[in-house]
């Protein structure tokens, strides 16, 4: 069995995220961003993603418009589109992720830029 070798929690610069649920052309997470930090601007070949705002305020960079989304407020993001999240705010930002497509691993993130050193576009 492999259960030990997977976590459910990922830890990165910016906050973290947990699987909550994974079929074949879905997955599931819960993100939280710590206040001031934010993602790389960054795009997906192979998936979608939608995002819903559980607590916080997050702002979203979605190709040349940036936007705000508070509690219960969602967005798309289609596949191919340049998007980035940041929490402007002074509480820890909690959204939830659907991602859908055909390919869901990490390694479809394509970063354009990114404030930890970990660019690949």
């Amino acid at each position: 069995r492999e259960e030990h070798n997977l976590h459910t929690t990922v830890y990165r610069p910016w906050g973290s995220y947990r699987g909550i649920d994974r079929g074949e052309r879905h997955q599931v997470k819960r993100i939280t961003v710590a206040p001031g930090e934010q993602l790389s601007l960054q795009m997906h070949h192979h998936r979608a993603e939608h995002w819903i705002v559980v607590s916080g305020t997050a702002e979203v960079q979605r190709e040349d418009e940036t936007f705000l989304l508070r509690e219960n407020e969602s967005t798309f993001l289609s596949m191919g589109t340049v998007h980035r999240l940041r929490n402007p705010g002074r509480i820890e930002l909690c959204l939830i992720e659907v991602q859908s497509g055909s390919y869901l691993g990490e390694d479809d993130i394509v970063r354009l830029e990114d404030g930890y050193g970990r660019t690949n576009g």
